[in-house]
């Protein structure tokens, strides 16, 4: 990132973090830079100028009408119809389009917009991408109460992609021709519907694109934006800044499966750009329970820096194992995916010193936008607790949603596309760090978490901002 970069990433979120406070001074880092970066203020200080570019659900049914959420098959709209005059809808902070000339079209009636969210919800891990789901029903809920689009309300359809890239392209065959559009989905192997969804031009706003193959689809977007082979700098940079020994001696384990597998080669050949020596590498099966053996690998090769690529459930497992080997490294480093509860109850005592990265604002905190997805998720989903995931699904649903008011009238999937590929610093209201949706590079400012006394606490209170390198 330039120094001119950094601070329109500052201003990009400017004050919008009730907990920030003050600005911080840039860091100095190695090749790429780094700034620190307060979003409560967007006054934090800029760093180098980088180098190159980086970044770790069921058919089912019948919708209803008139809004609202379903799941299943959902219809198709007919053609014709149509908006009069008028603006689009109320979003505060966005400017509506003329609804004149608004047509009904694949997905769109006089009285509803249908999209569709297909998420892993069955599968290896039950539930493991539950919250984007649900985030994206809350965001629905939300708009339907307070909003419209030219008119119209929005309905949701859901399906279950069963952590299954087949399963993925069965549902995106079905959004292909029931929806106007597919947003908030995510799924470990989104590879199997992304020629599918390129095909039929449907416009794929997800939570996040994991596979390179999704990364190439031209009509998917992922809002936790990833590069193709791309990863951000500061994820290797800080710790060769603030405990260079132990990345010395480095360790990188990982799920051999799906997304896993693919950002893993990734992420270990940008690791190794930035000064990172990886004395042992493993590639553990989805299915594998006994984390032993690998913790004795480690213990032999003497490694102080563990990294590991998984779902939280695994990411629990590995830290127990290494407790009940005595084996306890500089570091232990994990990326946003253990942010949920379960990873502590799971893991227990064995996850405390646990370190991750996150590129949004901590989930207890309190900012506007994150304070709105957390209200909501509790009229869907009493009890649910507020998650990465579901935070970016939030935030991906309120991408087509502004996007859709500001076209009124020119609303159809190819303007849609379009609009969606020249976002980029997206900030989801302030919730997160800036994000190059349309033009699909990884995140190049970070905040590091810790688990302490079995709480999810911060470790840097501000972000960091370099660059991403291409592996």
């Amino acid at each position: 990132m330039s120094p001119g970069e950094v601070r329109a990433a500052n201003e990009a979120v400017a004050g919008t973090n009730n907990n920030a406070s003050g600005g911080g001074d840039g860091g100095t880092g190695g090749t790429g830079g780094t700034g620190t970066v307060d979003p409560g203020t967007g006054t934090g200080g800029t760093g180098g100028s980088g180098t190159t570019p980086g970044s770790g659900n069921t058919p089912g049914a019948t919708g209803g009408g008139g809004g609202g959420t379903g799941t299943g098959g959902g219809g198709t709209g007919g053609t014709g119809g149509g908006g009069g005059g008028g603006g689009g809808g109320s979003v505060p902070g966005v400017k509506a389009g003329s609804c004149a000339g608004f047509q009904n079209q694949k997905g769109i009636t006089n009285s509803t917009i249908t999209i569709g969210n297909s998420s892993d919800i069955s599968g290896p891990v039950p539930g493991l991408f539950t919250g984007a789901q649900q985030a994206t029903k809350a965001y629905v809920e939300y708009f339907n109460r307070t909003s419209s689009i030219c008119g119209r309300k929005l309905q949701l359809v859901t399906y279950d992609s069963k952590t299954d890239a087949g399963a993925d392209q069965q549902a995106y065959t079905k959004l292909c021709d029931g929806v106007f559009a597919a947003v908030g989905s995510m799924s470990a192997f989104d590879s199997g519907g992304a020629p599918t969804a390129q095909a039929c031009g449907l416009p794929d706003i997800r939570t996040a694109a994991v596979t390179l193959a999704r990364n190439e689809c031209t009509t998917c977007f992922g809002v936790q934006a990833t590069g193709k082979g791309e990863y951000q700098n500061e994820v290797y940079d800080y710790w060769r800044r603030t405990n260079k020994a132990a990345t010395e001696k480095a360790a990188f384990l990982y799920l051999n499966a799906g997304a896993a597998a693919e950002n893993a080669r990734t992420q270990m050949a940008v690791g190794r750009k930035r000064g990172m020596n990886w004395v042992y590498t493993a590639a553990i099966d989805v299915a594998a329970f006994n984390y032993g053996p690998y913790v004795q690998q480690m213990k032999s090769k003497g490694v102080q820096f563990v990294q590991f690529l998984g779902a939280y459930q695994q990411s629990a497992r590995l830290a127990q194992a290494m407790q009940a080997g005595g084996f306890k490294p500089a570091v232990l480093m994990y990326d946003p995916s253990i942010y949920e509860p379960g990873f502590i109850k799971q893991g227990g005592s064995a996850t405390d010193g646990a370190k991750f990265f996150v590129n949004f604002t901590p989930l207890y905190e309190h900012q506007p936008e994150l304070d709105l997805y957390k209200k909501w998720l509790q009229q869907v989903a009493p009890g649910a607790q507020p998650t990465f995931f579901g935070l970016f699904a939030w935030s991906a649903t309120k991408l087509f949603v502004e996007k859709s008011i500001q076209l009124g009238g020119r609303l159809n999937r190819a303007s849609l596309v379009s609009a969606v590929h020249g976002t980029n610093g997206w900030t989801g209201g302030g919730s997160h760090a800036p994000m190059s949706v349309g033009s699909k590079h990884p995140p190049t400012c970070v905040r590091w978490m810790q688990v302490k006394g079995g709480t999810f606490t911060s470790l840097t209170p501000k972000y960091i901002c370099g660059a991403y390198t291409k592996a």
